[in-house]
């Protein structure tokens, strides 16, 4: 006996006609039944929904094409995984397995870290919230702190004179590379002169050593000529300590704001269409940077700091389908069991959403909401889908960065993380949390223990 036909509740749409407009032909409606070679279904029956899946083949993929387009352009070239994207122990220790240093920003990242067993001299110590015990550790463990503002600079300088131990520094470098807003609350101004100021006084202070400059311009960079822009002002700033104080650097570090294809939320093109190549921003960055008045073999390390464009397309979360309704306007709306608090980017990306099994042929405008009790939790505003049921599955792409690290429990509790291994074995990277977990730090006073009600 054959199955069943999916039965589909009779629906009057507007029809489109006509050609194809600038913004291309009405969107289909694909089906993903597979995770990097796992059935989705498996996934979800063995570690439940939603989930999320991270991939250690794309993941060194992408860490190694990272490599070979900047090393092919540039002598020296150093990476420096950016802990703030994602710092899950598993993750971490992919890009570390493949030659790239630590990039923290707080003493939680720099502590998480050196606890996965990376060296002090191996992390580079971002951030404009360093406190006096971090700095001591760090400047004990010979780490590079890059300066954000000069009252750090004055407490650099006392704790490295109780250390009597020299303090490995760089600054960051804030400025003007026609991109708005502009990052300016970070580091030190290039044009209003700050950042020489900074400089002068590093170069003046016995217990400081100054082998780097840092500028990080933003985050999600759309513009080739905006590092072409920095990197120029970067060896500016070099020539000018050469000049100034016959003094050579070890490296400058362009800092990360690639891009990944997450498509922005208002755009209509998919990002992949629109948006600068890797080798493109390879180019205007090295370019640059070779024309330092340096010896040939004295040219300084390239550091890069970039956390999205390598992470973003290795992981997906899987999420199920809690219920079909329609809206007071007539629209149809899904409710799936992940929100906003699993995937914060939804507020500023247009997340790939993938039915995980076959649909009919009838596709419809849906609108999806996450499962939390409030009215911004909405996972698409319209999206073409194929009609769905309860139970049904759905992946969202593009959500390796940020949205592990800046999760919350809100109404739900974080839910299991996998990672399909090369070989195609499934490890647990982070189980599930639980009331047990949730509570292990609060404390509740004597007399709040009994009630009647």
């Amino acid at each position: 006996m054959e199955n069943k036909k999916r039965y589909e509740r009779p629906v009057v749409l507007k029809q489109f006609s006509g050609f194809m407009n600038k913004f291309g032909s009405r969107p289909t409606t694909a089906t993903r039944t597979e995770v990097d070679g796992i059935p989705v279904n498996e996934l979800v029956e063995k570690y439940g929904s939603p989930l999320f899946v991270i991939s250690e083949r794309k993941i060194r993929e992408n860490q190694r094409r990272a490599n070979r387009i900047f090393k092919t352009r540039y002598p020296k070239v150093q990476f420096a995984w950016s802990y703030k994207t994602n710092y899950l122990n598993a993750v971490c220790s992919i890009f570390h397995q493949e030659g790239s240093w630590a990039e923290v920003v707080s003493g939680f990242e720099y502590d998480k870290a050196r606890s996965l067993g990376v060296k002090g001299e191996h992390i580079i110590f971002n951030g404009p919230d360093k406190d006096k015990p971090a700095l001591r550790r760090a400047i004990s463990e010979g780490s590079k702190i890059h300066i954000d503002h000069f009252d750090e600079l004055y407490d650099i300088i006392e704790i490295a004179a109780e250390l009597d131990k020299k303090a490995i520094v760089a600054i960051r470098v804030n400025m003007d590379t026609g991109i708005y807003p502009k990052w300016d609350r970070f580091g030190f101004n290039y044009e209003n002169g700050e950042a020489k100021q900074a400089l002068r006084r590093i170069m003046t202070s016995p217990g400081l050593k100054l082998t780097g400059l840092h500028t990080h311009i933003g985050t999600y960079m759309m513009s080739v000529d905006a590092y072409k822009l920095a990197a120029d002002k970067m060896v500016e700033l070099a020539g000018w300590l050469k000049k100034e104080y016959d003094h050579i650097l070890d490296y400058i570090d362009l800092g990360g704001g690639f891009p990944s294809n997450n498509t922005l939320n208002g755009q209509y093109l998919p990002a992949e269409q629109i948006l600068p190549t890797l080798e493109q921003f390879a180019d205007a960055i090295t370019t640059s940077l070779l024309e330092l008045p340096y010896p040939k073999d004295e040219l300084p390390v390239l550091f890069l700091e970039t956390g999205r464009a390598l992470i973003d397309d290795a992981a997906h979360l899987i999420s199920t389908v809690l219920a079909m309704k329609r809206l007071s306007d007539g629209r149809r709306a899904m409710i799936i069991d992940a929100g906003v608090n699993l995937l914060f980017t939804k507020f500023w990306y247009k997340h790939q959403i993938t039915p995980a099994q076959d649909g009919g042929m009838m596709t419809e405008e849906t609108a999806i909401y996450g499962p939390l009790c409030m009215n911004i939790d909405v996972m698409a505003e319209s999206i073409t889908l194929p009609v769905m049921k309860k139970g049904d599955k759905v992946v969202i792409d593009y959500v390796g960065a940020y949205d592990m690290t800046q999760w919350m429990q809100f109404i739900q509790m974080r839910p299991n993380v996998v990672m399909i291994m090369e070989d195609k074995s499934i490890e647990l990277v982070r189980e599930a949390e639980s009331l047990e977990y949730l509570a292990t730090n609060e404390k509740l006073p004597e007399k709040l223990r009994n009630f009647k009600i």
